[in-house]
């Protein structure tokens, strides 16, 4: 089995198989190779037309994938971005690595800094996030040594998943628990989300509270994820070895094998926005699907 996540060593994973009829991959339908370009992708998100944002996070590059299939550099300099998100504005939130903060990059590519510590320490670095339809955002904080820090002060022990209050700038952590959180997603209706222990091998599903606490918690897979998505039907889908999809019950209903040592992330956009897509190591690739995601909306 390969075991592995955002401090990219990696195992050999599974071979490429052909997929037969399933209730999630469009009949006959396998990964496609976009592009084989990068150091290590992450991060992918889709905006309201289903274009597709996604990091390369040791260039420090972010790029774009149109519905068109066209691939583009989107900006240079992003703070060493790595998991994304669109909020309802079409702002791209971003966890910016590089100094431990929390970005926000409008469609002109100007920077605000929403959170860049916890009560005077530095976080371990945000990994991944998703924001609420009210406005608040969810993330977590694992701890992946970069070569790249630079950033002077104290670094909290605690890895941790917190909520950042709209228009606050301080994170209120909402569980101290977990061994080591990575993917991160929320169902469309704002009263759920999803949380993967990769160093506890297991995803966990909250109840989200009114003030954006969480409560309730229990196993929603005995499957850590370093990425996750959600579509239409409740489905959620989790990268690593693959992508393994869940029905809303927890019941697994699928395995995409992807020819690469591992998959870190995915999400699902397009023009009709049933195209997954999977960043994968050096590569990122889409595949079609009989579901619909969700989107940013």
């Amino acid at each position: 089995m390969s075991i592995s996540i955002d401090g990219w060593c990696f195992q050999n994973s599974d071979t490429l198989k052909n997929n037969k009829e399933t209730k999630i991959v469009a009949d006959g339908a396998t990964p496609k190779l976009i592009s084989k370009q990068f150091s290590f992708t992450e991060g992918p998100t889709a905006d309201k037309k289903g274009d597709i944002y996604f990091t390369d996070q040791p260039n420090d590059k972010i790029w774009k994938y149109d519905t068109e299939g066209n691939l583009s550099l989107f900006m240079d300099k992003t703070g060493r971005s790595n998991g994304m998100y669109f909020d309802k504005k079409g702002n791209l939130i971003s966890c910016a690595d590089e100094r431990n903060e929390m970005w926000s990059i409008d469609p002109q590519k100007k920077v605000t800094v929403l959170m860049s510590d916890f009560k005077g320490q530095l976080l371990n670095g945000p990994n991944d996030v998703w924001v609420h339809p009210k406005g608040g955002l969810y993330f977590t904080d694992p701890l992946y040594k970069r070569p790249w820090w630079t950033r002077p002060g104290e670094r909290i022990a605690a890895e941790r998943v917190y909520y950042l209050p709209k228009n606050a700038t301080q994170p209120i952590p909402v569980d101290s628990t977990i061994k080591k959180p990575n993917g991160i997603i929320g169902s469309p209706n704002g009263k759920t989300l999803y949380v993967a222990d990769i160093g506890g091998n297991k995803t966990y599903k909250y109840k989200i509270e009114k003030d954006g606490s969480l409560s309730n918690r229990e196993v929603f897979a005995e499957q850590g994820s370093d990425g996750m998505t959600i579509d239409k039907k409740g489905n959620i889908y989790l990268s690593g070895n693959g992508v393994t999809v869940y029905d809303k019950n927890g019941k697994k209903i699928e395995h995409i094998d992807i020819p690469e040592k591992w998959s870190a992330n995915v999400c699902i956009g397009g023009k009709n926005k049933d195209q997954l897509f999977i960043t994968a190591s050096q590569a990122v690739y889409t595949v079609p699907l009989k579901v619909k995601g969700v989107g940013s909306k």
